[in-house]
């Protein structure tokens, strides 16, 4: 703000002392030939002078300096610099609806001096031409930096918008991955915790081999976190290496984790060879698949279910889970939270891809069915 502050003082005073100095070195060669008593021209001087410290209110008060000093330059030469200043600022500043009438006012004279049929001989035409040429080119510079200021203020305005809308991007991209990495392996937690606490007399094998899998899944569940967490507060440059991302041939290994958690689950592959699945395609269709099998353990805990991975390279990839459907009043996950997104938020990572997602009640299951692109 006191730079800004301090650059338009140092811009006003450069317009005074253009003004002045233009009016003083320019007044012999136009005044050249009359005679002027000398009590006229120190006022016409001291006219001068005052329009020119005016100039220091330009910013104020643009519209009436550039409404009074073409006035006052009918009557005096001295004030032809502060009118260029003035009607440099008022096209400058103002909007073009306002600082054409001042534009208009300050040219009204021009029509009637062609009118007049001047003579070229006479050194007042060469004057009046120079006046109206100089003062054009000043309000056309005052509307050219105007419409350039503009534009750069609507660049900025664009670049911000378009910084923020990276910042919300990345907030939406972390925290759709959050979910999706967390969602599964806390579930699985859950589904054993309550396991032992609704089953206390379970068998010493049962809970070791329950305690073994909440272990295990809190283990990796930090360290997903502890990954995530590190990617936000590192900065990421080229050589940066990404975190390693799941892909389609890991969908066998993601089924076996939920089998150790008690679903039964059963995977069916009938599609060519997953490992030429492009990896973006292979990690959506992982998330899809999980996300599948996470509602699954909260919502129908010990329902089977079935996975179907189908489609060929060039017409695309299938994915389709069913599971049964717990009858009304039935468990539900044992009371696992969620917020409900989950599908949301996969429906829009499936969109990006350029695939569809399908979801809902069909008879007695429910089905999760994903399409995705698998160009040749």
């Amino acid at each position: 703000m006191a730079s800004q502050l301090a650059r338009d003082r140092f811009a006003d005073i450069g317009a005074f002392l253009f003004a002045a100095g233009f009016s003083v070195l320019t007044y012999e060669d136009v005044l050249a030939g009359e005679e002027i008593p000398s009590a006229r021209l120190f006022y016409e001087q001291l006219g001068g002078l005052l329009a020119c410290v005016l100039l220091f209110l330009r910013r104020r008060w643009p519209v009436p300096l550039a409404v009074v000093l073409p006035i006052a330059g009918t009557w005096s030469h001295f004030v032809t610099g502060p009118i260029m200043v003035a009607l440099f600022t008022v096209a400058c500043l103002r909007p073009l609806r306002v600082s054409r009438w001042a534009g208009a006012l300050a040219f009204a004279p021009l029509p009637w001096f062609l009118l007049s049929r001047p003579d070229p001989a006479q050194p007042g035409t060469a004057s009046a031409i120079v006046y109206f040429a100089l003062a054009a080119a000043s309000f056309g510079w005052g509307l050219y930096v105007r419409s350039r200021r503009q534009l750069v203020a609507e660049l900025r305005l664009r670049a911000e918008q378009a910084e923020a809308a990276a910042r919300r991007q990345a907030r939406e991209d972390v925290a759709r991955e959050m979910h999706d990495v967390l969602a599964h392996r806390l579930s699985l937690l859950s589904v054993h915790a309550g396991a032992l606490e609704y089953n206390p007399g379970a068998s010493p094998e049962d809970v070791r081999r329950a305690s073994a899998v909440i272990r295990d899944s809190a283990h990796q569940a930090l360290e997903d976190l502890r990954e995530v967490i590190g990617v936000l507060r590192s900065p990421v440059g080229p050589d940066d290496a990404e975190r390693p991302q799941p892909t389609a041939g890991d969908l066998g290994r993601l089924v076996a984790e939920s089998r150790r958690a008690g679903l039964p689950v059963e995977l069916e592959v009938t599609a060519d060879d997953l490992a030429g699945v492009p990896a973006g395609v292979g990690r959506t269709a992982y998330r899809v698949v999980q996300e599948g099998l996470t509602n699954a353990l909260k919502h129908a805990p010990g329902a089977s279910a079935r996975v179907v991975v189908a489609g060929r390279q060039g017409r695309g990839l299938e994915l389709e889970l069913r599971n049964a459907v717990p009858s009304r009043g039935g468990a539900s996950g044992a009371g696992i939270p969620g917020a409900g997104q989950g599908l949301n938020g996969l429906a829009e990572r499936v969109e990006l891809a350029g695939g569809r997602l399908e979801h809902g009640r069909t008879g007695g299951d429910f089905r999760l069915y994903a399409w995705l692109p698998w160009s040749a």
